[in-house]
């Protein structure tokens, strides 16, 4: 599908949503995060830091995409929420107690990189430090004063970090740049070359553990194993597992204990911070939420009006991409997963390179990122524009196990209680189908959890307890019956998804998604009416 359509095209399509309703109420109100409200969230992070502790949160690293091209930068969700800043190479202190400096008390710190006239001419222009003094922070600095000040950290008690990542390049040409600041930072906190976050962290278990918490923490190092597999290769690990009396408990927790010290850093509590602080979304959030997820909704609609059985996998992502720009959402939040048939039955397919759809269910799994927050809606309809009955049978299934988890999404309840709801409703249809024999096997055809918090991340950070207010969460069944599966084969290659976008209020739980058909006759409806797309044809290329 071309990226450029005619003026007809545009004016219907413009025309048809303006007048929506439920792009009347957001549409016409500012959108953009305003510096004061990163400037409150500062404030409450540092509410909750410890006594005597300093956060820090770096930008996040240039990836390149080949060669001399590098991909769109995009900020690191944490350091954006905290920051609103956009470029590289950057960043922030947020201290818990006052600090003071020549110019009298002050909280936070941020450095970031210099403007640069070459680089501009090239990438466009930056703010530098003159734009960040601009943006409520109480002190602002060259990313180059970074490298070279004694950082002193040893005087914390605690030093809350994220652990970091091995896709940090070094720009040669660049004294300061991220991977500079990382490995001053690093120096600093007298972090070692070989620490393994996750082998520490279950060594710290074993080294306190308890003889009656030894079983517990044995279940955590196998879920562990699980996702990865060099865990089991460490040889104090497999001790651990094979351990069965006291005294041998004790040797190993000796060993570890050579193997472990007391640094003042810390991996894990400032996940658990932001987690606490991003899961409720302020109004500002909200209005960004609605939008993208109103986008994604129209461009599901879209779809729904203008797919056609001679289209491929990649023509209707491109459809819910145009949709997207048209409202000014520059980028998908996430990888778009666009399958049909066997292609809907893996969880994360995004190839999108399937050419013949002709009677076959399509799953699209999209999201539009608008400034920053991330939409996640999923609807999976007929190609044909109808569903064979067994397409339907399984279908509803879904569709009630989505209302099912919906329901219960009430403030106060937990999040199990979502999955719970649509897994029992999943569990009986199977069941009534033939396609399970005993209710535990419906975890054969529904792998995955049913529900996530979503914002500036598609999986946002939370504490995935109770629900309460402001949270904005996905609903989201499925059904997957790959070919080969152990049931008649008229259910092979069906794999369906439905997935909303809730908003969790006092009253009850919202969905934001609502203006894209869910129910399977208000689908085919749609399907019937006509598409702007309809007449637009491009020609056949020639190639000699």
């Amino acid at each position: 599908m071309s990226p450029v359509l005619n003026s007809k095209f545009y004016f219907t399509l413009s025309f048809t949503i303006f007048f929506l309703a439920a792009f009347i109420e957001t549409f016409g109100q500012k959108s953009e995060l305003s510096f004061e409200f990163h400037k409150n969230r500062r404030a409450e992070l540092r509410q909750k830091l410890p006594n005597n502790s300093v956060a820090v949160f770096f930008s996040s690293p240039v990836r390149n995409r080949a060669n001399d091209v590098d991909y769109i930068y995009h900020p690191d969700p944490n350091f954006f929420y905290m920051t609103g800043w956009n470029e590289p190479h950057a960043v922030l202190l947020v201290f818990n107690i006052a600090q003071e400096d020549e110019n009298g008390v002050y909280y936070e710190k941020i450095y970031v990189r210099e403007r640069n006239a070459r680089n501009e001419m090239w990438n466009g222009k930056q703010l530098g430090v003159e734009g960040a003094t601009k943006m409520s922070f109480d002190r602002v600095e060259s990313k180059k004063k970074f490298v070279k000040s004694s950082l002193d950290l040893d005087r914390f008690d605690t030093v809350l970090m994220f652990d970091f990542k091995n896709d940090v390049r070094d720009d040669k040409s660049d004294s300061s740049d991220l991977f500079d600041l990382q490995r001053h930072f690093k120096d600093a906190i007298n972090y070692p070359d070989n620490f393994n976050p996750e082998r520490y962290r279950l060594y710290q278990k074993i080294r306190t553990a308890k003889v009656d918490e030894r079983s517990n923490i044995k279940r955590m190092i196998s879920y562990y194993a699980s996702q990865d597999e060099t865990v089991m290769e460490d040889p104090i690990i497999k001790k651990f597992l094979n351990s069965q009396e006291e005294n041998s408990l004790v040797d190993l927790q000796r060993r570890t204990s050579n193997l472990t010290r007391d640094y003042n850093f810390d991996i894990d509590k400032l996940s658990y911070l932001m987690a606490s602080l991003r899961e409720k979304k302020q109004p500002e959030e909200l209005l960004l939420l609605k939008k993208a997820i109103q986008i994604s909704a129209q461009g599901q609609i879209e779809v729904m009006k203008a797919i056609q059985p001679e289209m491929t996998e990649r023509e209707v992502q491109g459809i819910h991409q145009l949709v997207y720009k048209k409202y000014g959402a520059a980028h998908e939040g996430y990888p778009s997963i666009v399958g049909a048939g066997n292609n809907a039955c893996v969880l994360h397919y995004i190839t999108n390179d399937k050419k013949d759809l002709k009677n076959q269910l399509i799953l699209m799994d999209l999201g539009a990122e608008y400034n920053g927050y991330t939409a996640d809606v999923t609807r999976t309809i007929p190609v044909s524009g109808n569903f064979s009955p067994e397409q339907k049978a399984l279908y509803e299934i879904v569709y009630n196990a989505q209302n099912a988890g919906i329901d219960a999404a009430q403030k106060g309840a937990s999040f199990r209680a979502i999955a719970d709801a649509a897994n029992k409703v999943v569990e009986k249809g199977l069941l009534s189908l033939g396609l399970i024999n005993k209710p535990e096997e419906y975890r054969r055809y529904l792998p995955h959890g049913v529900s996530h918090h979503i914002g500036l991340d598609v999986h946002d950070p939370g504490l995935y307890e109770t629900l309460d207010t402001n949270m904005v969460i996905t609903v989201e069944p499925g059904i997957y019956v790959p070919k080969g599966s152990p049931c008649d084969p008229k259910w092979w290659d069906i794999g369906i998804r439905i997935e909303d976008d809730i908003l969790i209020t006092d009253e009850g739980p919202v969905n934001l998604s609502a203006a894209a058909p869910r129910a399977w006759e208000k689908i085919e409806k749609l399907m019937r009416e006509k598409s702007p797309l309809d007449d637009f044809k491009l020609p056949e290329l020639v190639i000699d």
